[in-house]
């Protein structure tokens, strides 16, 4: 009897965080997928099943694959911007100088305000007339540099891009400090007295020890590259279509439009593809773990 109490403990402590995760995660996407195969003209009418009509469709669909595109751009730049640029920033605030630590915080900042904030922020920095981007360019003689970012669908994109690229440094920031502070101090020491230089001991002993961070600051990236629909909602309000995105495209197909089998095919395959690079990165974990 003891023993079964013992067995039972835990998972009485976890029943409800579960039974959460499960209504608000688990059947949430079980109900994403039945609703894609199904169509109903409003949220009033009965839905009808249409098979994969709506992924048909979505397939055939230009604004899809524009979405698709923008996702691209914004994987890549979340990727190759963000990254290298929290590892410096990383890199030169590990150490024990004095001050560092204010550094840290204020390079911090931007991820403990939301996505309200930094959007009211930037749309004051991309006003076409008063903006401090554009101020800014007029004032060092590039005035013909100073565009409409949010008004012109061939800038739009990147200013958005520019946006989240700016909010996820200091994340990443954070993963590389986490992963230079088990970098052991005794490879660096024999580095420098086998005479390597900054670059050397950076190269053949840090980066090589920061391979786990690396990893999931990659993984970390893309999924929220994929999942950027923040500041192109606070920033457009999802008007902007040149602009568009997989998420945002599900909710205005879902919401504004109500072509909820629509969206939620659109909602389908956005989750499979974060989740394809979820599993990626779960099983270079299990294989490090077991190589290990």
């Amino acid at each position: 009897m003891k023993k079964i109490k013992t067995m039972l403990t835990p998972w009485l402590f976890l029943a409800l965080p579960l039974l959460m995760y499960f209504v608000w995660v688990i059947l949430p996407v079980f109900q994403s997928l039945l609703f894609s195969l199904t169509y109903r003209e409003s949220i009033l009418t009965q839905a009808k099943f249409v098979g994969l009509a709506n992924f048909v469709r979505l397939f055939q669909d230009p604004q899809f694959y524009l979405a698709l595109k923008n996702n691209s751009v914004w994987l890549t730049c979340f990727v190759l911007i963000p990254i290298p640029l929290g590892l410096a920033v990383a890199v030169l605030f590990n150490t024990d100088c004095r001050g560092t630590n204010v550094y840290k915080t204020v390079f911090y900042i931007p991820m403990t305000l939301s996505f309200t904030v930094i959007g009211t922020i930037w749309a004051w920095i991309y006003l076409p007339e008063y903006g401090i981007l554009n101020v800014f360019l007029r004032s060092i003689g590039l005035g013909s540099l100073t565009r409409q970012w949010l008004g012109d669908k061939r800038y739009m994109t990147g200013a958005l891009v520019a946006v989240g690229v700016w909010r996820q440094i200091p994340y990443i920031m954070i993963l590389y400090l986490a992963g230079l502070k088990n970098v052991p101090s005794e490879l660096i020491e024999a580095a420098l007295i086998d005479g390597a230089n900054f670059r050397q001991r950076f190269i053949k002993v840090i980066l090589p020890l920061l391979a786990p961070a690396t990893v999931m600051a990659v993984t970390i990236s893309i999924i929220d590259s994929l999942r950027s629909f923040d500041a192109i909602y606070v920033l457009t309000s999802t008007k902007a279509r040149a602009a568009e995105v997989l998420s945002t495209y599900m909710y205005t197909s879902a919401f504004n439009y109500q072509d909820y089998g629509y969206g939620s095919a659109i909602a389908v395959i956005q989750f499979t593809i974060t989740l394809t690079f979820i599993l990626i990165y779960v099983n270079k974990s299990l294989n490090k773990e077991i190589q290990n």
